[in-house]
Parts: C-alpha cells; structure tokens; sequence
C-alpha cells in the first residue's frame, strides 16, 4: 500500500499515515519508529510519500515495514 505521512511525533518515535486509497469512515494508521523499514525514523518528514503493509494490533490496524518512496 502506499500513502502520504500526515503526522510525525519526534519526540514519542511515532507518526501517522493516511493511506491513498482511505475511505471518509477509515482512520489514519499508526506506525511506530521500530516498523520503519530502513530504520531512518529520524528521515521521514510530514509530507513524504511511503509505501507500507498494514498489520491487525489489539488497538487496530496499524502500518508496517514503512519506506519513503
């Protein structure tokens, strides 16, 4: 899948990303800095074009091995 990064907590090594296809009713997906495919958390900027996989959590659906594109 592919999206953009909406938002990036520096500070708590997390962000947001609203994927491309998201529906009105869907939410922006989680992703923390350790699913950063590269390991360049501290790279991503808001903004930037990232592919991603999305994973089931007992908190929802969040994205995984994220990589700027």
């Amino acid at each position: 899948m592919t999206g953009v990064i909406k938002k990036i907590v520096s500070d708590k090594a997390f962000g947001f990303i609203t994927p491309d296809d998201k529906k009105p009713e869907d939410r922006d997906l989680f992703f923390h800095k350790s699913n950063v495919a590269d390991g360049n958390f501290d790279d991503l900027r808001e903004g930037d074009k990232v592919s991603f996989r999305v994973e089931q959590s007992d908190k929802g659906p969040n994205a995984v091995e994220v990589k700027r594109m």
